[in-house]
C-alpha cells in the first residue's frame, strides 16, 4: 500500500467566513495557472473565502493503481472540507481533482468541473449520483473528456471545440485566451447562480 503521506498544503483568500470554496488542482496544473488562478478571482469577486489545495504528491504516484489514487484525492478533499466545520459550500476542481467527485456528492456540496477525467468510472458514477449545481467544463480535443458522457450526467455543460485537456488551442494563444474568458465567464454566472439560490 502506498504512502498516504505527503498530504496537500492550503492557501486561503479571504471572503465571507461562512461561504468557503475548495479549489482541487490537477496533476501539474496549480492553482497558479489560468483556469484556477481566475476562478479564484471569481469566487472572491462573489465574496467567497477560497482554500486552495496545493498537491504534494507522494513519491511514484503516477505508478498508483487507479483505485489508489482516487482514495489519496478523496482524503485529502475530505480533510479539508471537514477542516472548514460546515463553511464548505462548494469545490471547483481541475482534472485530478475530479477525483474527489464522490467526496462532492456525499456532502451534497455545488461543483464546478474544469476537465473532470470521464475515462474513470468512480467519477462518472459520483456526477450521477449528486443532486447538487453542478458545473462540467472540457475540451473536444481533450482524450479524457466526453461530451455524451457529460451531457448524460444531466449537470451543466461547456465544452470548447478544439481546446485541450488544458481548455487551451494548440498553436492558437489569442484562441486558448478566448476560451479562458468563456470559462471565466461561465463559471461566473454558475456561482453567481448559487449565490441567488442561498
Amino acid at each position: 500500500m502506498p504512502n498516504p503521506s505527503p498530504p496537500a498544503v492550503p492557501t486561503r483568500f479571504g471572503g465571507a467566513p461562512d461561504r468557503v470554496a475548495l479549489v482541487l488542482p490537477g496533476v501539474g496544473y496549480t492553482p497558479a495557472r489560468p483556469l484556477l488562478h481566475f476562478a479564484r478571482a471569481v469566487l472572491l469577486r462573489h465574496g467567497w473565502t477560497v482554500q486552495e489545495l496545493w498537491w504534494q504528491l507522494p513519491d511514484g504516484f503516477r505508478e498508483f493503481e487507479p483505485k489508489e489514487r482516487i482514495a489519496w484525492v478523496e482524503r485529502q478533499a475530505a480533510r479539508a472540507v471537514d477542516a472548514e466545520h460546515g463553511a464548505c459550500r462548494l469545490v471547483v476542481g481541475k482534472s485530478l481533482g475530479s477525483f474527489a467527485a464522490s467526496v462532492a456528492a456525499d456532502r451534497d456540496l455545488p461543483a464546478a468541473w474544469l476537465t473532470p477525467v470521464l475515462t474513470v468510472d468512480h467519477v462518472v458514477r459520483a456526477l450521477h449520483r449528486t443532486g447538487a449545481p453542478t458545473l462540467l467544463v472540457g475540451g473536444a480535443a481533450d482524450r479524457l473528456w466526453s461530451r455524451p458522457t457529460a451531457d448524460a450526467t444531466g449537470h451543466e455543460v461547456l465544452e470548447l471545440p478544439a481546446a485541450d485537456h488544458g481548455l487551451e488551442l494548440p498553436d492558437d494563444p489569442v484562441g486558448s485566451i478566448d476560451a479562458l474568458r468563456q470559462v471565466t465567464s461561465r463559471l461566473d454566472r454558475f456561482v453567481a447562480a448559487l449565490d441567488a439560490g442561498r
